[in-house]
């Protein structure tokens, strides 16, 4: 059986149609859309393909419709730039001859610079939390079928959380999370790989750290939850397959958006990517 994060690395290694141009797919699952993280893992891939072995300083992103996980999605470059310390690549993605998802992204030479950051936050180590799954198995042992399979479905990142909260039935809390990730095993060694995989999983808590002051269920179908636009800074080279602390917050909601923002750590303490994102929470109507 193939382990997830090599499903994941597959995933992220995308088929060269034409120059500019390329396709990929989506896991098999019953999910109605693709997940956020996917089409942008799999857009910093496709810029990454006609930058000649540059690693990205900077992405902004907008997710304009919802993925279909049955079709596999295009991916046009477009070369806006290519300089001596910048250069710069715009992304669309398409599905059924629209537009889902728009990508810039900056690629940077690395150069010599003055440097500073934030402390990061005082959490314990990660080898003493529970993983992901000894949290939810006592959880789900009465929820119905299709909840309790998709919640413990076999995952490419590992995550342990310093702030845990119930995702089907959560306490009301403050808009701030702490977690640690990696790579649920060893990855190619290519700093753009990393930046691909830590792109794909910067998506996975960002949502839930807006939503944590509100006690919105995973499961409740009242909602419509999705990410609206995603940014991200790579400050420092890193590994994605060693535990990065994602410390993020919420800072503000209003209007039927939550926006958050996260900064990923070394486990020595190096602040290595900034992320921003503002997400979609929209009461259905009955």
């Amino acid at each position: 059986m193939q382990k997830p994060l090599d499903s994941l690395i597959q995933l992220l290694d995308l088929e060269d149609l034409e120059v500019n141009l390329f396709r990929g797919v989506s896991p098999d699952s019953d999910s109605q859309r693709v997940f956020g993280g996917q089409v942008l893992g799999q857009a910093l891939v496709a810029a990454g393909r006609t930058t000649e072995g540059l690693q990205a300083n900077s992405l902004h992103a907008y997710f304009l419709r919802p993925g279909d996980p049955s079709t596999p999605i295009v991916y046009q470059v477009d070369r806006t730039k290519d300089g001596r310390s910048f250069t710069t690549r715009r992304v669309i993605a398409i599905q059924h001859g629209h537009a889902i998802f728009h990508l810039e992204t900056s690629f940077h030479r690395p150069e010599a610079g003055f440097s500073h950051q934030d402390a990061m936050p005082d959490v314990p180590d990660p080898e003493s939390l529970p993983t992901w799954h000894e949290r939810l198995e006592p959880l789900v042992v009465d929820a119905p079928e299709d909840v309790r399979r998709w919640l413990l479905q076999p995952r490419p990142i590992d995550s342990r959380h310093v702030t845990w909260v119930n995702p089907i039935d959560p306490e009301k809390l403050p808009p701030r999370m702490l977690v640690w990730i990696r790579a649920d095993g060893k990855l190619p060694a290519e700093q753009l790989m990393q930046q691909c995989v830590v792109a794909y999983a910067s998506d996975m808590t960002l949502l839930d750290t807006a939503a944590l002051p509100h006690q919105i269920s995973w499961v409740d179908e009242s909602y419509t939850v999705a990410s609206l636009d995603h940014a991200m800074w790579f400050h420092h080279d890193f590994r994605a397959d060693d535990w990065l602390l994602y410390a993020q917050e919420s800072p503000a909601a209003a209007g039927g958006r939550g926006f958050s923002t996260g900064r990923l750590f070394t486990r020595a303490g190096e602040l290595v990517v900034s992320v921003v994102q503002e997400g979609l929470f929209r009461r259905r109507e009955v």
